[in-house]
């Protein structure tokens, strides 16, 4: 369930439960062990394209945002996120593809008509190039991270707390921007920053 408009706080928003102890062997094999879920979501995330132009247009004609579309969109992006923390060693759990487990997405549904301007679904991804810039850089980043927190977790057993930290940041900066560019559901510009 969405979680519900509040005009404080930015309507998306994303956690991941730090992890006491990690599975060595399975951090050992990570990569090969997530071919599936990758497989799924791969096929799932195609249609996405294709439902954020419908809602662009169904915005931009009917300044209206089907809920139904919405739940789809922010199902998929949960499971994308687990699939992520997965891959990226935050978590241990296989991806569960409807449980929401210890990783944590919230995207607040919006009133089309209240919160939406129906033009600017024509030009966010334009005004979005500068955060596409630096998720690149921080992506490129992220993944050095991950590199030493897999062998952080194999010789310690732990993922450590600032590089866990970083990397849940980039990944909240990145479902900022994907709900602001790509789901439609805010007209608030995305935070260039880390933290909540």
């Amino acid at each position: 369930m969405a979680m519900p408009y509040n005009a404080d706080m930015y309507p998306v928003q994303f956690s991941v439960e730090y992890p006491e102890s990690r599975n060595r062997l399975t951090t050992l094999v990570r990569i090969i062990l997530a071919i599936p879920a990758v497989i799924v979501i791969a096929l799932i995330s195609y249609g996405i394209f294709w439902l954020s132009l419908a809602t662009a247009l169904t915005i931009l004609f009917r300044k209206k945002y089907p809920r139904q579309w919405f739940d789809w969109q922010i199902a998929v992006n949960r499971f994308k996120a687990r699939i992520n923390s997965y891959i990226g060693l935050l978590r241990d759990e296989y991806p569960s593809t409807d449980e929401e487990q210890a990783v944590n997405l919230d995207i607040a549904y919006p009133d089309a008509t209240t919160q939406l301007n129906r033009v600017m679904p024509l030009i966010k991804w334009i005004l979005a190039i500068p955060h596409y810039i630096v998720i690149f850089v921080l992506g490129i980043l992220s993944l050095i991270v991950t590199i030493i927190a897999w062998f952080a977790i194999l010789i310690v057993g732990r993922y450590p707390r600032g590089l866990f930290d970083f990397s849940i940041g980039v990944s909240r900066w990145t479902f900022r921007v994907s709900a602001y560019a790509g789901m439609l559901v805010t007209d608030r510009y995305p935070p260039f920053r880390l933290s909540p």
